[in-house]
């Protein structure tokens, strides 16, 4: 069976249910492998979050043969979490898009998320639990680079990572 990278497109209200169980999927998954702490419980991401989301306009699905099989959120910078960045430094200083709540139960949404993101930004920023292997593994392949530690507004760490359209 070949491989179909997934379509993006902004979510609509119709979408909530799905992204919903999407992040219920993650949230097992990274269970699964290992990282107990990230997204603790069905208190956040959920639907609460996901619909001010789409409030905002920032978060988008990703489509395998008409299935929606992932989620993210995507937006300009500035964002508060990157403020401050410890043991290291962002690489440029230039304006950014976040990805934020990466989320799937189908292989391709980084991939499909980080296209999308390409054709709006030059230098894109991310973050992930420690505890995370699986997306920093992705995160690494996709060309970002580490470049230090930041904090989630619960004050929990986070590694920070960058590409810049030159990494592309």
């Amino acid at each position: 069976m070949e491989k179909r990278t997934p379509s993006v497109r902004a979510a609509t209200a119709a979408d909530l249910e799905e992204i919903v169980k999407i992040y219920d999927h993650a949230r097992s998954f990274m269970r699964a492998c290992g990282n107990m702490t990230q997204w603790p419980d069905s208190s956040y991401p959920n639907l609460a979050s996901a619909r001010e989301d789409l409030e905002k306009g920032v978060i988008y699905v990703a489509e395998n043969g008409g299935a929606v099989v992932g989620t993210f959120v995507m937006m300009p910078g500035p964002d508060d979490t990157y403020v401050c960045i410890e043991n290291g430094a962002w690489r440029s200083d230039a304006p950014y898009g976040v990805i934020h709540r990466v989320a799937s139960r189908g292989g391709g949404v980084l991939g499909a998320a980080l296209e999308y993101a390409k054709t709006r930004f030059d230098h894109i920023r991310m973050d992930t639990h420690a505890d995370n292997a699986p997306m920093r593994h992705l995160l690494e392949k996709s060309g970002f680079s580490h470049r230090g530690t930041i904090y989630v507004s619960d004050g929990t760490p986070r590694m920070a990572f960058d590409l810049l359209k030159e990494d592309a």
